[in-house]
């Protein structure tokens, strides 16, 4: 799905349930573990690390985890619970569904078909899927602009979950659909044609783009097309596995195999308490978001990403190629092929974030390679909304901004505020 929530001059429109945290057992140690140099590192403190995760568990995120890694030390912590009605704490190491960084294994596998010439970048997708996009607008969109998202294709979100088509206009929606949908099989064609049948959102290579989930569909659709095997079969051989990561797969059920958290989402007190949409059953979201990983495998993915393991170098050049991108809620990102782009004092770090019901993620590693993070939370949307419908701030999106500031740039840095412009969980 895709709802644009930015920490910093805007709030991160996100909610929860009072009485959550008052139901947490002690918070779980955190630790610091060598991982090859083992040198000192200003800004790279376990103690400020393990008090930035403790805050936004005590600002009201049921459970939250990360892994941090800076010049070959490696930071992982957990705090809060996984389950908040028996107190189980949840772990460094749990399973989680990430979202939209999804969408940066996709890009991948598509460019690594650039690299072998069975696919061209600003070739028009009509040519590869005249079926799925027919006519003139198959002959104008390319696949460039269903990576960048400057297609102007629509997203199929609120089509798939019609009770929040009038978001956000939050009086006028209703959670109804999540439940409704938490076991049907959607077929890809019938989402990209819930997009396509929709308004357009702009024209096809505009310079600026709107973020849509039904590109990455066509995306999935294109890597089946032409290496004759299903999107996710593919990019677990070609790059899940290249990449060397153990706990990283497209869900073949509605459950999460291995270790994981409950994931509660409150959608703006529309649903209080918040509800466990742990079991779901994502082909509402495929190729765009629906892979569950760990911290760790994150990082390692990214790692090997910008090192030039997954795609060459000229590939990820044109990855790193950014188009301002307007988010649904109107707020702009820097966006290339699958990855964001983050400006920060302390340099500039790339990656992804993402948000399924219940689940938020962000993964971002800085362009040197010597500095990540990647966090999970375990609500969503925790933001209540004023007589207004708007989503007001909350101590979470504090608590957040501060653990990011942390992991990025350590607490020494002093311009480090700059790291509030990390976006907090797109789907």
């Amino acid at each position: 799905m895709k709802i644009r929530l930015v920490l910093g001059a805007s709030v991160a429109a996100l909610s929860v349930c009072a009485g959550t945290v008052a139901a947490a057992p002690a918070l779980p140690e955190t630790k610091a573990v060598p991982a090859g140099s083992t040198s000192p590192s200003t800004g790279f403190d376990p103690a400020e690390l393990k008090s930035a995760l403790d805050g936004v568990h005590r600002a009201g995120i049921p459970g939250v985890y990360a892994e941090v890694r800076e010049a070959g030390r490696t930071w992982r912590g957990a705090s809060g619970v996984a389950d908040v009605t028996t107190g189980r704490p949840v772990t460094p190491d749990m399973r989680q569904r990430v979202g939209s960084i999804t969408k940066t294994f996709t890009a991948a596998a598509v460019m690594q078909q650039v690299e072998q010439g069975r696919v061209r970048l600003d070739a028009p997708i009509g040519g590869y899927l005249p079926h799925l996009v027919p006519g003139e607008r198959g002959m104008k969109i390319t696949v460039r602009m269903l990576l960048n998202n400057t297609s102007g294709i629509p997203d199929y979100i609120p089509y798939a979950f019609p009770s929040l088509q009038a978001f956000p206009s939050l009086p006028d929606v209703s959670p109804k659909s999540l439940d409704d949908n938490r076991f049907r099989q959607f077929r890809p064609a019938e989402l990209i044609e819930m997009g396509l049948a929709a308004p357009p959102a702009g024209e096809p290579g505009a310079p600026t783009g709107v973020y849509s989930n039904t590109n990455w569909l066509l995306l999935g659709q294109l890597l089946q097309q032409v290496t004759g095997t299903p999107a996710e079969e593919y990019i677990t051989r070609n790059v899940i596995e290249r990449a060397g990561l153990r706990h990283t797969r497209f869900p073949t059920g509605p459950r999460i195999r291995g270790p994981h958290s409950r994931m509660y989402e409150a959608f703006y007190g529309l649903i209080d308490p918040p509800r466990d949409y742990s079991v779901y059953n994502m082909s509402w979201t495929g190729t765009g978001a629906a892979l569950v990983s760990t911290m760790e495998d994150l990082n390692r993915f990214y790692t090997k990403l910008l090192d030039g393991k997954i795609v060459n170098g000229s590939s990820l050049a044109q990855m790193q190629r950014t188009v301002p991108v307007r988010a649904l809620d109107g707020t702009m990102i820097e966006y290339g092929l699958g990855l964001h782009k983050v400006g920060t004092a302390c340099g500039t770090f790339w990656g992804h974030d993402g948000t399924v019901w219940g689940a938020g993620t962000i993964s971002l590693t800085r362009a040197d390679g010597k500095r990540q993070m990647s966090v999970a939370v375990n609500l969503q949307r925790w933001n209540k909304p004023d007589s207004s419908g708007k989503p007001q701030p909350h101590p979470i999106d504090y608590a957040l901004k501060a653990l990011y500031r942390q992991a990025m740039c350590g607490e020494r840095n002093a311009e480090a505020e700059n790291a509030s412009q990390v976006p907090a969980f797109v789907p």
